[in-house]
């Protein structure tokens, strides 16, 4: 099991096992949550961009704002690592 201090500041260094785990990088987002059980849920919500190359392209769909792909791409990579 892996721990790690909390600073006076609020903050933690993630454990090296967890973040190579993870395969996050420095400046990757982490989100946060508090499941029902009162426990704090951390999970990565940022991936590079070989990784979701393509992923909304679709033969004769109609194009979209920037807004509607952000959105789009945001909850695609939440849904990813739920």
């Amino acid at each position: 099991m892996a721990q790690a201090t909390l600073t006076s500041k609020g903050q933690i260094t993630i454990p090296k096992e967890i973040r190579d785990s993870l395969q996050l990088q420095a400046g990757d987002k982490i989100e946060f949550t508090i499941t029902s059980e009162n426990e704090a849920r951390m999970q990565p919500i940022t991936k590079r961009v070989d990784e979701v190359f393509g992923a909304l392209h679709k033969p004769g769909r109609k194009p979209v704002s920037v807004q509607k792909m952000d959105a789009r791409v945001t909850r695609k990579l939440r849904a990813d690592f739920r």
